[in-house]
């Protein structure tokens, strides 16, 4: 799903772990920001994908995507923008609705069967007496 650019709201924040001098100048994390309530979604699609992001959306039905795995700007920028299309594709997926099956008669009959069998044989195991 294609989500439209006037929705998205980006802002760099300064990327953490080894990196030396450029992780203490440059901003190059991105934290990405999206209404999930102004995409439009079916309420089906927005209940799953409510359920996927999880911790990643905030109380006000905002998504915030934090992608800090590369070292530039757009590569992160990227990367944020592709996780949030694939989470979006993740809501539109319907599960599939189980179907109820029922043993047959023959299939409880053996299960009975079975069932008297063992039944006989762990009475059989009685204590031993001697006469």
């Amino acid at each position: 799903m294609e989500v439209p650019e006037q929705l998205i709201e980006e802002r760099f924040i300064a990327s953490s772990g080894p990196g030396g001098q450029n992780v203490n100048k440059v901003a190059t994390a991105v934290q990405l920001r999206v209404s999930a309530f102004r995409l439009g979604l079916a309420p089906d699609v927005f209940q799953r994908l409510k359920a996927l992001a999880g911790a990643r959306m905030s109380s006000t039905g905002d998504i915030v995507i934090t992608a800090r795995r590369f070292r530039t700007q757009d590569a992160n920028r990227a990367d944020a923008r592709a996780r949030l299309a694939a989470l979006l594709a993740r809501a539109h997926i319907r599960p599939a609705k189980r179907v109820g099956t029922r043993p047959s008669k023959a299939a409880k009959a053996r299960r009975t069967d079975a069932k008297t069998s063992r039944g006989a044989i762990k009475a059989a195991r009685g204590k031993v007496r001697i006469d």
